[in-house]
């Protein structure tokens, strides 16, 4: 593929929580900003992709382990030689003296063809940088807030009857933590050039348009796709797609992207426009502003093509990008 592509990934979160941390709570900085990281959206990707039958090694597996010694079976995760070994039917990692066919094995994988691997597992110490780069999604929606939900369960909790010396009598309470509204943006990069060496020793043919294409159906249908107890709720709303030549360098997109509620007023509305003792009231909709327009107009001779893909039904798009197409996130059909 002799092109570079960048752009970003909008994810919608409406009372779900799309990325927590270790307390429940949705994942934020020291000053309290809300944000989802890199592997919160690629791993609805990369269950997308092992639901279709693709090679994914970078997932948790399971294995029924029995101990000798207490005569118990347990569930256990599979280490990663046994992923390995279990993905490409290897009967013993260790024994393998053929390292080019361990990167070849690895290149069939298609989140390690996407994000690259780090692969310490002997005989080979392996590290690829992925084509395609995520970066940190920070929600974009000034007024998100949390919400805590007690949950009644049907069970008693039969661990504390020795320490009360009689059987608890209540069933116990849990906790669901969600984000009433969150809109998460992601900025990401593809950088086929970051496999020329392997292409080079004949270990892959590179990343190539079918590659690329793999990539995008994940990143316009698959949290959408995803649907667990606590991402019900979180959609694909938004996502760009700029396509350059190989020589042109851009920032990330996610900063020169706006989001805020506004009233269903007119079209023709610019969201800078908009403030808010001038606002008329009525049924209110999302806006999501891209203010990259002018930075493509001024690198317009290395821009390829220009593709946004939003959801129409309560979004408006405000975007002054030069022969940029638009399409329905979820019909993918043009607007």
């Amino acid at each position: 593929m002799n092109k570079r592509v960048y752009g970003v990934i909008g994810i919608s979160s409406i009372m779900a929580n799309w990325n927590a941390d270790f307390s429940g709570y949705p994942k934020t900085t020291s000053d309290g900003s809300v944000f989802g990281s890199d592997k919160a959206l690629k791993y609805p990707m990369k269950k997308m992709w092992e639901n279709e039958g693709e090679k994914v090694l970078y997932i948790k597996s399971l294995k029924l382990s029995s101990d000798k010694k207490k005569e118990d079976i347990t569930l256990v995760p599979r280490s990663l030689k046994e992923r390995y070994e279990q993905l490409f039917q290897v009967e013993d990692l260790s024994k393998s003296t053929d390292a080019g066919l361990i990167i070849r094995n690895l290149f069939e994988a298609i989140d390690v063809k996407n994000f690259g691997a780090t692969f310490a597992e002997k005989p080979s110490n392996i590290s690829i940088t992925g084509a395609v780069q995520i970066g940190q999604g920070f929600n974009k929606y000034d007024d998100t807030s949390t919400e805590e939900q007690q949950i009644l369960s049907p069970f008693r909790d039969a661990s504390k009857d020795s320490q009360k010396e009689e059987e608890a009598k209540n069933s116990t309470l849990g906790t669901k933590i969600v984000s009433k509204e969150a809109h998460y943006v992601y900025p990401f990069t593809i950088n086929p050039s970051a496999y020329q060496g392997y292409v080079e020793m004949g270990v892959t043919e590179g990343y190539t348009e079918e590659d690329y294409l793999r990539f995008k159906k994940a990143a316009l249908t698959s949290a959408t796709s995803y649907a667990t107890n606590s991402k019900v709720g979180c959609e694909n709303e938004l996502a760009v797609f700029v396509e350059t030549k190989p020589e042109v360098y851009l920032p990330n997109l996610s900063e020169y992207v706006r989001f805020e509620k506004i009233s269903d007023i007119t079209e023709e509305e610019s969201c800078r426009e908009k403030e808010s003792e001038n606002r008329v009231e009525g049924k209110v909709v999302n806006e999501i502003c891209l203010q990259f327009g002018a930075l493509l107009r001024d690198l317009a001779d290395g821009i390829l093509k220009v593709e946004i893909y939003y959801n129409p039904y309560t979004t408006k798009l405000v975007a002054d990008i030069p022969e940029a197409k638009r399409f329905n996130i979820f019909t993918q059909k043009e607007v």
